[in-house]
C-alpha cells in the first residue's frame, strides 16, 4: 500500500508562496501519494482557556486534528510573519494540540519556509524546527526557499541548485515514511 501524506501552508492566505511551494514539493514524490489541505477551510475562534472551558473544541478544530490521522507523513511550508508563524497557523495548532499533543502523530515532516526576502523564512523554519519535535514531528527535514520571486516561476524552482536542494530534501523525506 502507497504511503499517503498531506500538504499544506501554514497560511491563509489565497495567495500563499507557501501553499505554492508545499504543492510543487508534494507534486515532487516519486513513491508516496499526497493531498494538499488549505487552512482557510479550518476557521476557529482565537484559542483561549475560557473559549474552551465555555464552547469546548470548534468543529474545525477537531475536522483538522481528524485529518491528521489519516496520513503517514506531512509536509508544511511555513509563512513568516514578522519573524515568527502565521497568526492564523498558531491559533489552527494551538487548538489542534489541545485535542492530541502530538499534532504531528509522530510521523515524518518536511518542513519548509520561503518568503520574498533572501532570507527564505530562516527565522520561523527554526522555531519549528526547535518546536515541531514536541509536537510530535519524528524526523525532520527541512528546507529553505529565498527570494521567492526570483526563485520560483510557473509553478516550480527555476534556479538548477535550489531545485536540486529541495529534491534531495523530497527524497530524505520519502525515504523517512518507510
Amino acid at each position: 500500500m502507497k504511503k499517503r501524506i498531506l500538504a499544506f501552508a501554514g497560511s491563509t492566505s489565497s495567495t500563499s508562496i507557501n501553499k505554492k511551494l508545499a504543492t510543487f514539493a508534494a507534486e515532487n514524490l516519486s513513491k508516496t501519494e499526497f493531498d494538499v489541505a488549505d487552512l482557510r477551510d479550518y476557521t476557529m475562534p482565537i484559542y483561549s482557556e475560557d473559549e474552551e472551558n465555555e464552547n469546548g473544541f470548534p468543529s474545525n478544530a477537531e475536522k483538522f486534528s481528524s485529518l491528521l490521522d489519516k496520513y503517514d507523513g506531512f509536509i508544511l511550508s511555513l509563512a513568516e510573519h514578522n519573524g515568527s508563524y502565521a497568526a492564523a497557523f498558531k491559533n489552527i495548532f494551538d487548538w489542534s494540540s489541545r485535542i492530541n499533543v502530538k499534532v504531528f502523530r509522530n510521523k515524518p515532516l518536511l518542513l519548509m519556509a520561503t518568503s520574498p526576502g533572501a532570507r527564505g523564512g530562516q527565522s520561523v523554519l527554526q522555531d519549528g524546527m526547535s518546536k515541531f519535535p514536541h509536537l510530535g514531528a519524528e524526523s525532520i527535514v527541512s528546507f529553505s526557499l529565498p527570494s521567492f520571486g526570483d526563485n520560483f516561476k510557473e509553478g516550480k524552482i527555476i534556479d538548477e541548485d535550489l531545485l536540486k536542494q529541495l529534491q534531495t530534501a523530497v527524497k530524505n523525506f520519502e525515504e523517512s515514511l518507510s
